[in-house]
């Protein structure tokens, strides 16, 4: 039998898995990232939890096919990380031989959200799909795009970045620096900074009894989703607004890439049929008909899994 690592860096949290070559997960472990201790400690780590893994399981070395590890942010031909977003380590970093240096296996590496893509291309809800967009809604917006079994990385590693594509001219500041990126309509943040902007002027709602409710008043994201779901109309009219932007922001990559299916996740998308079928009804007013025949928009499957699997497939992805 053969094996793959997959590590998964996240901000706080690293996960580390060995998986067999069809993809299962054998073992796996989260430690803490500690970025501010340098990235040299952080791959140390990363490689001694391998190693340990690699002698629980008694496997023969010649048996590891290698690692892959998603990184977030842009990374040129799955080797050097150009950047890493609110990591504080050095620009073109290449990953690929540091952490293959350390472990003595061969490393691929590339954007957090790309190997999700592929992730659930090689085992989640696009498999057996070879066009595929993959979009994660969270604090942030995130993207990965497969063309033709290949991830679209571009000139400079930043293909997939569809969470800073202008949706609106001079439209509303987003957190990169940028006017009217598609991130600060319908991300999480995004959606809490309408939902906050229209209760300022009624709270005559379900939303408002649901936060008024929680210490601090904040609302969420899933808030919005849960007081719709309940009937609100105030509520409907925001999940109203943020499928529209989605639609439309996804219309635009379909016009670009044609996939066969869309996969999207993350925690805005746990809201379920309400997002997707909104979504649905509503791609359909800015797409040609030859990029929605047939198109299928569905959530991602993998779930917390998704980052291990995904940096797996690296591996075995031509």
């Amino acid at each position: 039998m053969k094996y793959l690592f997959g590590v998964d860096l996240g901000g706080t949290n690293t996960k580390i898995g060995l998986l067999s070559a069809d993809g299962n997960i054998l073992l796996n472990k989260s430690i803490k990232t500690n970025s501010e201790m340098g990235y040299d400690d952080c791959f140390n780590r990363i490689a001694e939890v391998i190693k340990k893994m690699n002698i629980e399981k008694k496997i023969d070395e010649n048996d590891i096919l290698g690692v892959g590890i998603g990184i977030p942010g842009p990374v040129l031909h799955q080797e050097v990380v150009s950047f890493l977003a609110n990591f504080p380590w050095k620009k073109n970093l290449n990953v690929a031989k540091i952490l293959g240096e350390k472990t003595g296996y061969r490393v691929k590496v590339d954007n957090d959200v790309n190997v999700i893509t592929l992730g659930e291309i090689w085992q989640g809800s696009a498999k057996g799909y070879s066009n595929v967009i993959g979009m994660a809604l969270g604090t942030g917006i995130g993207g990965g795009i497969v063309v033709d079994g290949k991830l679209v990385g571009g000139f400079q590693g930043a293909g997939g970045e569809i969470g800073h594509m202008t949706i609106i001219p001079n439209g509303k500041l987003c957190g990169c620096g940028k006017k009217g990126c598609f991130e600060a309509y319908v991300s999480a943040t995004g959606i809490e900074r309408e939902a906050e902007s229209r209760l300022t002027v009624n709270k005559n709602n379900k939303l408002w009894d649901i936060i008024s409710k929680k210490e601090g008043q904040k609302v969420e994201a899933k808030d919005v989703f849960d007081a719709a779901k309940l009937g609100d109309s105030f509520s409907l009219d925001i999940v109203d607004y943020i499928t529209e932007y989605i639609a439309y922001g996804l219309s635009i990559l379909l016009h670009v890439t044609n996939p066969e299916v869309v996969v999207i996740g993350g925690g805005v998308a746990l809201a379920g049929d309400i997002l997707f079928d909104g979504i649905t009804k509503k791609i359909k007013k800015y797409s040609l008909l030859a990029c929605i025949d047939d198109l299928q928009i569905l959530p991602a499957k993998l779930g917390e899994k998704a980052g291990i699997i995904g940096a797996a497939a690296l591996v075995v992805n031509r």
